[in-house]
């Protein structure tokens, strides 16, 4: 098995046409066409189903897809490496982190990583944690910013906390106080609009897992926005809606409530696969990041509720 075969298999696999694909890796669909061939006889089966209208997965082609997917990324990030260590190449790396950590933790420590490496290029992927633990899988991604679920994450990724983040109740600043003795209770939200998001998105799923435990269903003024969606409906007044404390920083039309004791918290991890050794670029941004934490605490400028772990 060869990356030259496994690279025109994923190009016929994602154009489902055998001409195309030779022209995306750049050979002649003679040579892609053996190139399968051969693959299949090394494999002892059949990668697709041919016909006039092209080409489609086997269920054998279907089972290699993601696996072939993965080989090439692991090939190119040891080809990056390598040429980074030598001097042929700049650096690259590849981070994925979810809405709320991009618009409050990401852009300051990508700023100051980015000034200490200018000949890193940077390439940011922006998604839920199931998302993001996918793409790691994959070899699509060298690290991520994840919420570490209570179950643990994918014995595959090694997943280092970094953060402890309280949730707190978002409202307009314009509009009245939810309560006016705060801490606010899950159960002053019972006859509150709120605005919800998306389904899937792990902050609706804790939001409406504590009223239900509160003895009540929510009332939504809004429901399925992302992050910036959800804020800026909160800002116009059309209900609370629960946030991460630090997505709330730095938005003066909102006003922030914190949660009764024990409240709500979620932990921010640094995840990577176990099997893959750190590249120069992905060691560095850890660094930073480990950098900024521990001065932001120190001069705390971190928003109420979030520590270092």
């Amino acid at each position: 098995m060869q990356l030259a075969q496994l690279r025109s298999f994923v190009a016929v696999a994602e154009t489902r046409h055998f001409t195309q694909a030779a022209e995306a890796v750049g050979v002649s669909q003679p040579s892609l066409s053996k190139q399968i061939h051969t693959l299949e006889a090394d494999l002892g089966a059949e990668l697709f189903s041919r016909s006039r209208g092209g080409a489609t997965l086997t269920p054998a082609g279907a089972a290699l897809l993601p696996l072939a997917r993965r080989i090439l990324a692991d090939a190119d990030t040891a080809r990056l490496e390598v040429r980074e260590l030598v001097g042929l190449q700049r650096g690259r790396l590849r981070l994925g982190a979810t809405p709320s950590l991009c618009v409050s933790l990401v852009a300051p420590v990508l700023r100051r990583f980015a000034d200490a490496h200018p000949r890193i290029s940077l390439h940011l992927e922006e998604g839920g944690s199931q998302d993001l633990v996918r793409h790691l899988l994959h070899g699509e991604l060298d690290l991520a910013l994840i919420i570490a679920p209570d179950t643990g994450v994918d014995p595959a990724l090694t997943a280092t906390p970094i953060l402890r983040e309280s949730l707190v109740v978002a409202s307009s600043a314009a509009m009245p106080p939810p309560t006016e003795h705060p801490p606010l209770r899950i159960t002053d939200l019972r006859d509150q609009p709120l605005v919800m998001f998306r389904t899937g998105y792990d902050l609706r799923d804790v939001t409406l897992a504590a009223c239900r435990a509160a003895g009540f269903t929510p009332t939504f003024a809004v429901e399925g926005g992302e992050l910036d969606a959800v804020l800026g409906l909160v800002e116009a007044g059309l209900g609370l809606a629960l946030v991460p404390s630090m997505a709330a920083t730095g938005r003066p039309r909102l006003r922030v409530t914190p949660l009764a004791p024990p409240g709500f918290h979620r932990t921010i991890a640094l995840a990577h696969r176990r099997d893959v050794a750190l590249t120069h670029s992905a060691r560095a941004l850890r660094d930073t990041l480990d950098a900024y934490l521990t001065e932001a605490a120190a001069w705390r400028t971190l928003p109420p509720g979030t520590q270092p772990t």
